[in-house]
């Protein structure tokens, strides 16, 4: 099932020479990502006839075969029978043509121990463009793609993001009940600082929980609430929970700076500038904002003055997503910014990739040189993990560590010291990287 009305993402064009770019592989990232499930549909019947033992190593020979076939992907296994491929491209169509590559590789017979079998694998796939994609969502319409296949037995994919105009217009006027009535809630995704080994802040991340649709997450409603007129009453609402939040945090013994995603409309906005530092003021908040790039170059003046507002009362700036968008050295040194965050585009491909763990080096250099600390966003693997801290990243925050989570798992999260568990397990491969990273 193929989607319809999506656009690569567009990236700013600014001309006449008044801004300082950094290099085209820090500007620009692939314009679409994918997602691929891959299943062994018929692993209950070839068990019968290889085994327990033998069926539990049948997903890695698939493994084996596809990462042989399309070496650039991110392979994982998820599951008994079960493969997620991860990549990235200029092209939708792109995902149609690696379908059929992966698809007519696995249709070969597979040798098991001398013997021959057919495994069939069953494909679901998910695509959407880059530019503030929603990983959980993307993960959920290839899960929805590969029920489909199951019971069309071929390769099915979806399409993320391809809202119609009067659906649009619907969750615009739903969403401004949700905000009245509390349908909306926060989750938080903790950031643990590598040195110290202690989780310092947290990113709130809005959810919507709709009486009828279920589950609504941000990918599908930041931008209607851009387009009607919502962002700034959304975003008052997120700081007021997130203010609520930090004192029941607070009573329960720990103190951390929450952060909150500001979008670029808001930068410029006057009234919602000063409603936003009157809140934090009164409440004496310890509060993070997170801007893009391309938000400050909208309207850099009124941005940077803005910005330096928050800043003076005691909000820390955060630079989100570097590297996504058009890297401007000439704005981000103006800038009174404390943190920068590494797209997690690079992160997740920082063990994968010869020229990712070079920019990823070169941007913790540069945002140490201007007095900022860096934070690696997207972190899922020890050894992403331990090559980050040999780079010298200061703090990182992604599934390795915990998804966002629910403020009361937050607190359970914190109270039983579970990032600690990931350090341990990280310290082995830590020591492996250093020693090869320092010899490089």
């Amino acid at each position: 099932m193929v989607g319809s009305g999506i656009k690569p993402a567009q990236v700013p064009v600014v001309r006449g020479g008044s801004l300082t770019c950094l290099p085209s592989m820090l500007a620009q990232r692939p314009a679409w990502r994918f997602l691929v499930l891959a299943e062994i549909a018929n692993f209950a019947v070839v068990r019968r006839y290889v085994g327990c033992a033998r069926s539990n190593m049948l997903v890695a020979d698939v493994s084996s075969r596809l990462s042989q076939t399309a070496p650039e992907m991110r392979l994982t296994v998820v599951g008994r029978t079960t493969l997620e491929l991860a990549f990235e491209g200029e092209e939708a169509t792109e995902l149609d043509r690696t379908l059929d590559l992966l698809r007519s590789v696995c249709e070969e017979p597979f040798v098991l121990d001398g013997e021959v079998y057919r495994l069939e694998i069953c494909f679901g796939a998910a695509a959407g463009p880059s530019a503030n994609l929603d990983d959980v969502r993307l993960a959920e319409e290839a899960e929805a793609a590969l029920a489909e296949a199951r019971a069309a037995h071929v390769p099915v994919r979806h399409d993320v993001g391809a809202l119609g105009a009067r659906e649009i217009r619907s969750l615009i006027d739903e969403l401004r009940v949700a905000i009245a009535e509390e349908q909306l809630f926060l989750a938080y995704q903790p950031k643990i600082h590598v040195r110290r080994q202690e989780i310092g802040s947290a990113e709130a991340l809005v959810r919507w929980q709709h009486p009828s649709r279920g589950l609504v997450l941000p990918g599908d409603f930041i931008g209607a609430a851009e387009e009607g007129g919502l962002i700034d009453q959304l975003t008052i609402w997120t700081i007021e929970r997130a203010i609520a939040d930090q004192r029941r945090l607070l009573a329960g013994g720990h103190d951390l700076r929450i952060f909150i995603n500001i979008s670029g409309q808001l930068l410029g906005d006057q009234a919602f500038v000063d409603a936003a530092c009157r809140l934090v003021a009164e409440a004496d908040a310890k509060l993070g904002f997170e801007v893009t790039e391309t938000s400050v170059i909208r309207d850099p003046a009124s941005a940077i003055a803005n910005l330096q507002r928050f800043a003076d009362i005691g909000i820390v700036i955060a630079i989100d997503d570097y590297g996504a968008g058009l890297s401007s050295l000439a704005y981000l040194k103006q800038l009174p910014a404390r943190e920068l965050k590494i797209d997690k585009l690079f992160v997740t491909q920082l063990t994968s990739s010869n020229r990712d763990p070079l920019i990823v080096r070169s941007t913790i250099d540069l945002a140490h040189a201007l007095e900022m600390e860096v934070v690696a966003e997207g972190v899922e693997t020890h050894a992403a993990l331990a090559l980050l801290t040999v780079m010298g990243c200061d703090m990182v925050q992604g599934f390795l560590i915990s998804r966002p989570i629910s403020l009361e798992a937050l607190m359970t999260f914190l109270e039983e010291d579970r990032h600690h568990f990931v350090s341990q397990d990280t310290r082995a491969t830590f020591n492996a990287l250093a020693t090869a990273w320092k010899r490089g």
